[in-house]
């Protein structure tokens, strides 16, 4: 099988399973149950939502963030904590890199790395930041708006 062949080849789709906003710098994250994403800009209402801009929505991964609660020797991280806005289950994001993926009426596509801030320090405590090095998820544009709901699927195009 061909490299290109195996980029393509995921076991099955991911799953959302939390979504938030942030509507200012440093306020608590906005938990929502479904969020209306607007084409080539980001999530209604995020502080992030930027015309044009790489960074209009942020995602990682529940297995990532078990992980990171694995390195802090802690039961379990809230996800508020990363302040994400979307966390999946199910789907190595990475592998979505140079891709479109739909998640619910959404259509996005990857854009970046989305690496942990000097805050997470302060959030997850001691170590925090190097916990969360190398799985801090990913950043999306908005290629078609539409809306996104926990238990929509994360499906590569």
């Amino acid at each position: 099988m061909e490299f290109k062949e195996l980029f393509n080849q995921f076991a099955h789709h991911g799953v959302v399973e939390y979504i938030s906003i942030r509507r200012k710098r440093a306020e608590p994250v906005e938990v929502v149950d479904g969020i209306m994403s607007i084409e080539s800009m980001g999530l209604k209402g995020d502080r992030y939502k930027n015309a044009g801009g790489p960074r209009q929505v942020t995602l990682v991964q529940a297995e990532h963030i078990d992980t990171m609660s694995a390195f802090l020797n802690v039961e379990r991280i809230d996800p508020s904590l990363l302040r994400r806005n979307i966390v999946v289950r199910g789907i190595n994001l990475l592998a979505l890199k140079a891709k479109q993926f739909q998640i619910g009426d959404a259509l996005l596509e990857y854009s970046g790395d989305c690496h942990p801030c000097s805050r997470m320090e302060e959030n997850l405590g001691k170590g925090g930041y190097n916990a969360m090095r190398g799985l801090g998820g990913i950043t999306a544009r908005v290629i078609r708006g539409g809306m996104i709901n926990t238990g929509d699927l994360v499906i590569p195009i």
